[in-house]
């Protein structure tokens, strides 16, 4: 079995199956201009697709070009509105240029969902200073950074709302997962400051903290689906009291969707999170044979 596959590895969330675009005509985010980091795979294409899906405009982020031009190819087909452009959130220049795109290209930022994240893992003695400063500049300081130059454009509107993925990791440490949960941890600092320094402007900043999603960043490659349908089989029960299985990479989507709507407009400054009852249960423990 893959040694990849660790705790800090299984807690975070990300990948998706594609969906069929047809915006309803009640969809509440039709027309709606909406920025994703982070977009290329996992619950980041998930909640572009579901977006999309909803009638929005989106465009978003990536360094794999492949995926994202894939995903972009997608929504399309499926009719929806989307536009990819490759950019890496550590880099202030590429985060600039990416946010001022897509707003010149629709006429302005509505929504922005700052999804985009990676990890590391090991124990704290065993960390790299360059594991550590990656994971802090992607998850953290890349958060920053897009929070920094999306609300330009939303002060000018008077209005937005902007999601930040933290994880059930902030609010669970695990030993080999100081990097992962630090980083995480302070998306939630940086989410309260800014709901607190924007709310009176229209902007509303909320942090989501998805619990174990099935989707290829939790499922390391080259682990056969007999083998990971039986992992999934002994992880839920053991792990996710309230609902006893892994959440669907939409199912994640759906939240993010939903909280972004009008009808949250007094949601301000918050941690929501969406774990299927797993932090409000046991411990985690990992299923016989695999790695901690």
């Amino acid at each position: 079995m893959n040694n990849n596959l660790n705790r800090r590895t299984i807690l975070t969330a990300a990948a998706a199956a594609g969906l069929a675009i047809a915006a309803p005509a009640h969809a509440k985010a039709r027309g709606k201009v909406v920025l994703i980091t982070g977009g290329t795979s996992g619950i980041g294409k998930a909640t572009a697709k579901a977006f999309a899906a909803q009638g929005a405009k989106v465009g978003f982020c990536g360094r794999r070009e492949q995926l994202g031009r894939q995903v972009e190819h997608e929504i399309r087909k499926a009719g929806g509105e989307a536009t990819y452009i490759r950019a890496d959130v550590r880099k202030p220049d590429e985060v600039r240029a990416f946010v001022d795109a897509v707003a010149i290209r629709y006429g302005g930022l509505d929504i922005a969902f700052n999804n985009a994240g990676i990890g590391a893992s090991g124990m704290p003695h065993e960390l790299t200073l360059e594991q550590w400063d990656d994971v802090m500049d992607t998850n953290a300081r890349g958060v920053f950074l897009a929070i920094k130059y999306e609300i330009p454009h939303m002060l000018k509107a008077g209005h937005g709302v902007i999601i930040c993925t933290s994880s059930t990791a902030a609010e669970q440490a695990r030993p080999t997962g100081a990097v992962y949960s630090a980083g995480k941890r302070a998306v939630q600092g940086i989410v309260k400051a800014a709901a607190v320094a924007y709310g009176t402007k229209g902007i509303r900043i909320n942090a989501i903290l998805p619990g174990t999603t099935d989707t290829p960043f939790v499922r390391p490659p080259g682990i056969p689906d007999e083998a990971w349908a039986k992992f999934k089989a002994a992880y839920g029960p053991l792990n996710i009291d309230g609902i006893e299985r892994m959440a669907e990479p939409e199912e994640i989507a759906n939240a993010v969707v939903g909280l972004a709507a009008d009808g949250f407009g007094y949601l301000n400054g918050a941690s929501v999170v969406v774990d299927g009852g797993a932090t409000a249960g046991r411990k985690m423990v990992m299923p016989p044979g695999f790695p901690n």
